[in-house]
């Protein structure tokens, strides 16, 4: 099976025939993945390499916390990138986007405020988690509207931290 995957602004068509081997853009590794019982983790050996990762499933993308850095990846299969594409159906760069947060934690800062331009991959929530600091980014160019957080807060998955969109920011909440 062919998947067309855009991580930021790379595009990567991965290719799986085989449960113990994939190709990305033509290149083979050897792979062993495994879903871990605790909290969605999932554990990746690539090439005898081993890597951590939560993995979740947001809207239309994927979210993968993987290192500290959080990572929204699109997938799709080789006959929905074709459709889309026909159709001339690209990725939206506008509208809202909620920075959401990938696992419950401790807010160790927020470096943006309401009405703060911010551009694909500027740094807007570090999350403290499991003993590691999480530096979450955000996804597209835009201006911060709503921050629903604050240094030192605790977190639960899935709370809304940040806004981010293409308007005026509302007050600060």
């Amino acid at each position: 099976m062919k998947y067309i995957t855009r991580v930021e602004d790379q595009e990567y068509i991965i290719e799986i025939d085989r449960d113990d081997q994939i190709k990305v853009n033509g290149q083979s590794f050897d792979i062993d993945f495994q879903q871990l019982a605790e909290g969605g983790m999932l554990s990746l050996l690539l090439n005898n390499r081993s890597l951590e990762a939560i993995v979740e499933e947001r809207d239309d993308a994927w979210e993968v916390l993987l290192r500290g850095e959080l990572y929204s990846i699109q997938v799709q299969d080789e006959r929905a990138y074709r459709l889309a594409k026909a159709r001339g159906m690209a990725v939206e760069d506008s509208g809202e986007v909620v920075i959401k947060s990938p696992m419950p934690g401790l807010i160790v800062a927020v470096p943006v405020e309401p009405g703060q331009m911010v551009n694909k991959g500027d740094q807007v929530v570090i999350l403290e988690s499991m003993k590691m600091e999480n530096e979450l980014r955000s996804p597209r160019n835009g201006v911060v509207l709503r921050v629903h957080v604050a240094q030192g807060a605790s977190v639960e998955k899935d709370q809304e931290l940040v806004i981010i969109g293409d308007g005026e920011a509302d007050s600060a909440e």
